[in-house]
């Protein structure tokens, strides 16, 4: 979204007073895996059940899309574990964007939402760029917030859950409201109880003898994986309730340098959209690698198909394009980070670092009742109708 389209955004936002106390609810009880921290959720928006099953409903529901065809889970799908197997988003329009779905796995520690933006920061904030944003279209609802509302507010089975989850608001069906609902089961999304996970916390069966092999070589400073993607959550863009302060990187992989001097494609300039710097063209979040194995293709624009791929990119120590409109030579990219230098692995290492990110695959979050389309065993009433 161009800078205009956010600022417009924004200012919806304190139109509608994003920043006003939420009424306090029960407290609510994490599901946490073993090791993982407490999220930190704002004052505002504190975290309730309520709140939950309304976040869920709004979030597979199409009605919140402008020609009521698409929801946030078009995009974000739980079997891809809330990714989009898209190379890039395509919104409700049918507009292509010039990047794809980051997964939501995790969401809750991230303290930067988007591939290079830095001022988004939390998720009520962000749910209004997909809904009301115009470069590119999204959801497409903007200019309908009176519609959207009049939608939701006709459905007895939502008015009766938003006076439950806000149950001190006068008119509990309002867009801040959406936009906490859905931050809230966002904030559930936490997946943490992979073959890893399992081997690190008592059962080392449950990682095969060649993940551990992979481990090994992730973790080494020949590839030097982790410098970005280290962590519990496998990123260096993290937070959470009991650190000081919000750790957040955007890192310059050698991807593209179409004009030798560092260029990326001009509808992706990464970071720099934002910080006017130079040497910031191309510089992007890295995303966290738990169940990366689902989440193909890969990079902000969808670029490399494989994991395979992936691991030729970082290997060359940045992408060769020797043909086209974006021919260039990554690893000589003067913005990229100093920790892609190339490396050479044998067959067996190869098939060892694959089978290490494999391992990071939750399958239980795939399935988890919790997170899935509350919808679909819906019985149309009157007065209520299952999303089209």
């Amino acid at each position: 979204m161009k800078r205009s389209g956010i600022a417009a955004v924004f200012g919806l936002a304190l139109g509608f007073g994003l920043l006003g106390a939420a009424t306090p609810r029960a407290e609510w009880r994490w599901d946490l895996p073993v090791g993982f921290p407490v999220p930190r959720v704002p004052a505002d928006n504190p975290m309730s059940a309520e709140k939950v099953a309304l976040g869920r409903h709004l979030f597979y529901d199409k009605r919140l899309s402008g020609n009521q065809t698409f929801s946030c889970a078009s995009c974000h799908m739980q079997s891809r574990a809330f990714a989009d197997p898209r190379p890039r988003g395509v919104g409700s329009t049918g507009e292509v964007h010039p990047r794809g779905a980051m997964s939501l796995a995790n969401v809750a520690y991230s303290p930067a939402l988007t591939w290079a933006n830095p001022n988004m920061k939390s998720l009520e904030q962000q749910a209004l760029v997909p809904m009301f944003g115009e470069d590119p279209v999204e959801l497409g609802l903007s200019g309908m917030e009176d519609a959207l509302i009049a939608r939701l507010a006709a459905d007895t089975r939502y008015r009766a859950m938003f006076t439950a989850a806000f149950a001190g608001d006068k008119q509990p069906i309002t867009l801040q409201n959406i936009t906490r609902a859905i931050a809230s089961f966002q904030r559930t999304l936490i997946s943490g109880r992979s073959p890893y996970d399992r081997a690190a916390h008592g059962e080392p069966s449950a990682m095969s003898a060649e993940a551990k092999r992979g481990e090994q070589l992730f973790f080494s400073e020949r590839l030097e994986c982790f410098h970005c993607h280290g962590g519990f959550n496998f990123t260096g863009t993290v937070d959470a309730a009991n650190r000081p302060f919000a750790e957040v990187e955007f890192h310059n992989t050698g991807l593209y340098n179409l004009d030798g001097k560092g260029a990326f494609p001009k509808e992706n300039p990464g970071l720099r959209e934002f910080s006017q710097r130079a040497d910031d063209e191309g510089k992007m979040k890295a995303p966290t690698l738990r169940n990366i194995a689902l989440t193909a293709p890969y990079m902000h624009d969808g670029s490399i198909p494989t994991l395979d791929g992936v691991i030729d990119h970082y290997a060359e120590g940045g992408r060769t394009i020797a043909s086209g409109p974006y021919k260039g030579t990554g690893s000589s990219n003067p913005n990229k980070s100093e920790f892609i230098n190339g490396f050479e692995l044998t067959p067996t290492e190869r098939k060892d670092l694959v089978a290490f990110l494999h391992s990071l695959t939750d399958s239980t979050f795939l399935t988890d009742p919790r997170f899935s389309d509350p919808w679909l065993d819906t019985i149309p009433r009157r007065g209520s109708r299952r999303p089209r």
